[in-house]
């Protein structure tokens, strides 16, 4: 587990309440979780994501994350069609722990309503609100 000050806070996502982020490339929205909830977590052993397709609205269970401490819920940050599944994750699910933000991202969705996004926080927003 690392120190806080050594976690990455990405400034080009942004997070949920849930500690999941979304990242904007132009139609496609790609959502993970953050480097604060996978070094929370610990070593990632297990993760269940959903099938393309699936329907989902904000805050849904998208899937959950098995570590060798817990099992986590991941949550939806927005609602949107779920069209690509990172079946490396699945398959290595430590790459979450190594590249929460690039190799580690989880599904990429066609969001429902855009306008979702401006509930989500900044890196800095998400990163005072951690530090109480």
């Amino acid at each position: 587990m690392r120190e806080f000050d050594e976690l990455n806070f990405a400034p080009t996502v942004l997070y949920s309440t849930e500690h999941t982020w979304a990242r904007q490339d132009a139609d496609l929205i790609t959502i993970g979780i953050s480097d604060y909830a996978q070094n929370q977590l610990g070593e990632i052993i297990f993760v269940e994501l959903p099938r393309i397709g699936d329907n989902l609205s904000s805050n849904d269970v998208f899937g959950f994350a098995e570590s060798v401490k817990a099992v986590s819920d991941l949550y939806m940050p927005i609602g949107g069609k779920v069209v690509e599944v990172n079946n490396m994750v699945e398959n290595s699910p430590e790459s979450i722990n190594n590249s929460p933000f690039e190799d580690g991202w989880m599904i990429k969705i066609i969001s429902s309503d855009t306008n979702e996004l401006q509930q989500l926080m900044s890196a800095e927003t998400y990163l005072d609100s951690l530090k109480g």
